[in-house]
């Protein structure tokens, strides 16, 4: 116990005017989560391209698949504001858990689709396809998801902020991502295998070897 009247500093804590203040203030180490959020979003979406591109050997399937997650963002965005809130700590844990929930209906399309391919069918027959016989599952396990999520979008008492601003961003990501991605995902994934079959081919019909002999006359070369 110290001297009554006598300050005692613990060694190695800077002398600096109102540092105590600064660490007992809360609003600042919101402000530093805060930003720390657009890092971790990254993060998730580098993680969950790697797992998808060693999944499926490929880097251009994880490309397609993760074009839902911006459909997800903007609903997520779209929602949170016409309810008034604001964009805090909770709505940034529901845009990292969108980028798994969004990316799980793509998988199911691209991955289908694949199959259809390597089944024969062409890259737009299996697209359509694969969008029509998955789109109950997707239904199924999305609105299965967003009832589970109703009651943190409608919570009540002690928290209901933090409650409100996670379950918004949810069910307007979900919405939005699940109704837009039946239509873009086909599509998109057309057109990103048509490149790359054009890209393909060209780069076979490059080297491949020349069948005309040097010897034979310049009529022949021609035709």
């Amino acid at each position: 116990m110290g001297t009554p009247g006598v300050s005692i500093e613990p060694a190695g804590i800077p002398k600096s005017p109102g540092l105590l203040e600064r660490l007992a203030d809360p609003s600042e180490r919101v402000q530093a989560v805060l930003l720390l959020a657009p890092a971790a979003l990254l993060l998730g979406l580098i993680v969950v391209y790697l797992t998808l591109s060693a999944q499926y050997e490929s880097f251009v399937l994880p490309f397609i698949i993760l074009l839902a997650v911006p459909m997800a963002v903007l609903g997520a965005l779209l929602l949170i504001s016409g309810r008034g809130l604001v964009d805090d700590v909770y709505v940034q844990i529901g845009l990292v858990m969108l980028i798994g929930l969004s990316a799980k209906n793509s998988i199911l399309i691209v991955e289908f689709a694949e199959q259809l391919i390597e089944q024969g069918r062409t890259i737009t027959n299996a697209a359509i396809e694969a969008a029509e016989l998955r789109l109950r599952p997707i239904l199924m396990t999305s609105f299965a998801f967003l009832l589970g999520v109703l009651p943190l979008y409608f919570a009540t008492g002690a928290g209901k902020l933090g409650r409100h601003s996670v379950g918004t961003a949810i069910v307007g990501g979900m919405l939005f991502s699940t109704v837009l991605n039946l239509f873009f995902i086909p599509v998109l994934y057309v057109i990103v295998k048509t490149l790359l079959a054009s890209i393909s081919k060209k780069d076979k019909d490059k080297g491949r070897p020349s069948t005309i002999e040097p010897d034979q006359p310049e009529m022949l070369r021609a035709g």
